[in-house]
């Protein structure tokens, strides 16, 4: 097997999520890819003619978002029609997913140049699937949506609701889960204050050439542990709401399989990954490829690996995928220099440092989803791109990333800067 080597990261600034309100939301999904897609053409002078395939995450492939975003925003990007694409969805994980799926068709000798990544425009999502309901048509959904016999085996709540049933099974408090939601805009705003980004971050422009956006809309660095205790819990509506017409609540979707769990309502927008538009991309070569076309390697992909759990809870899977991972190759928890572990919800990370014994300093150092948001089909990329800039800046050698995904998943990945 040969290895595979990441040759550069970039992404998007991150926009607000919501219709008319986010600088992005005005844009085609596949133009915010458009934006990401260039910058790595133009950044390292690729002939694009050699690009093997594009392996794009996107979550919801719907209207604008559908019909293979990835090869369609390359066309648009003006590149070599040479250069196939491929669109994946693993929920949240959809972006890691891409660039695992690369890294092994480098690894493998199948492929020498290979760029993956991911986009999602919530605001547009948001607003497509109100559209469909207020037409008085029937979104496409996931989770099962509809499958009342997987739901039967599998029972599947809402995300806030499986997020709020964790805290209480691991006894969690209100106060850890505000903390942590606090510490994550903290570290943000120093990132952003010390240019700690400024090397992946590209700007987005519109057709005119006039830019867009150039700077992350979403943070709030300001915030206080004690602003956030002020807030109430987003979720508390969804606990009791059915879940289908008739059916049962997202309450007792998680107690058909733990009837003896209290829930109480805990998570809220501070504690929760903020709603944003945005896109990402990272460029994969072997190392002849770049040897023999001047291409300076950054990190070498060390191991990947994916790991199914409760598809009740939802979110647990990212630990065993880090044991799996590391497993895989060869490394230990204390080996691992930076952990960048999607902050879905506070719980999700919050759970991660204890059950691993992670050094909380090691964990999102720049911050994470909280502060920054989470553009569910981009975001494992933009996170490798995190903790690559930050083994850079900080000297270190390995990163693991990972992230839950509904259904019960998680993607993980090591990375070792070279």
């Amino acid at each position: 097997m040969t290895d595979a080597y990441i040759i550069d990261a970039v992404r998007t600034p991150r926009s607000i999520g919501k219709m008319g309100k986010g600088a992005l939301s005005h844009m085609h999904p596949q133009h915010i890819a458009v934006a990401v897609l260039k910058a790595l053409k133009d950044r390292n002078n690729l002939n694009t003619a050699d690009v093997d395939d594009i392996i794009w995450g996107t979550s919801a492939q719907m209207g604008l978002q559908g019909g293979d975003l990835g090869r369609m925003a390359a066309l648009d990007a003006g590149y070599d029609v040479k250069a196939s694409g491929v669109t994946l969805d693993r929920f949240c994980g959809s972006g890691l997913t891409a660039t695992n799926l690369a890294a092994a068709q480098i690894m493998s000798g199948m492929e020498d140049l290979v760029i993956a990544g991911g986009t999602e425009m919530m605001s547009y999502v948001t607003w497509y699937g109100q559209s469909l309901r207020e037409a008085g048509v029937k979104a496409a959904g996931g989770l099962g949506t509809g499958n009342m016999r997987l739901q039967e085996k599998h029972p599947q709540s809402n995300q806030g609701v499986a997020a709020d049933a964790i805290a209480a099974m691991e006894g969690i408090t209100r106060e850890d889960l505000d903390a942590f939601g606090a510490e994550s805009q903290r570290r943000a705003g120093i990132a952003l204050r010390e240019g700690r980004f400024a090397r992946s971050t590209v700007p987005v422009h519109d057709e005119d050439g006039s830019v867009v956006l150039d700077h992350e809309e979403y943070p709030r660095p300001d915030t206080t542990a004690e602003q956030l205790a002020g807030l109430k819990p987003a979720f508390a509506a969804f606990m009791d709401m059915p879940s289908r017409q008739d059916g049962p609540t997202f309450r007792q979707l998680i107690n058909q399989k733990y009837p003896d769990l209290a829930i109480e309502p805990l998570h809220h927008a501070g504690t929760s990954s903020g709603v944003v538009d945005g896109a990402a991309a990272i460029l994969l070569a072997s190392k002849a490829y770049a040897g023999a076309h001047g291409l300076k390697p950054r990190a070498r992909i060390v191991a990947t690996a994916n790991v199914g759990d409760d598809p009740t809870l939802m979110l647990n899977a990212p630990v065993p995928a880090a044991r799996k991972v590391l497993a895989k190759a060869g490394l230990s928890v204390a080996d691992i220099d930076i952990f960048e572990v999607n902050e879905a919800f506070a719980v999700v990370t919050e759970k991660f440092i204890r059950d691993l014994g992670v050094d909380r300093a090691k964990l999102n150092p720049n911050g994470g989803a909280i502060a920054l948001g989470h553009p569910i089909g981009a975001t494992g990329a933009v996170l490798i791109g995190t903790a690559l800039d930050e083994l850079e800046r900080s000297g270190g050698r390995y990163a693991l990333i990972t992230m839950c995904a509904a259904g019960g998943m998680a993607p993980a990945i090591i990375i070792e800067r070279v």
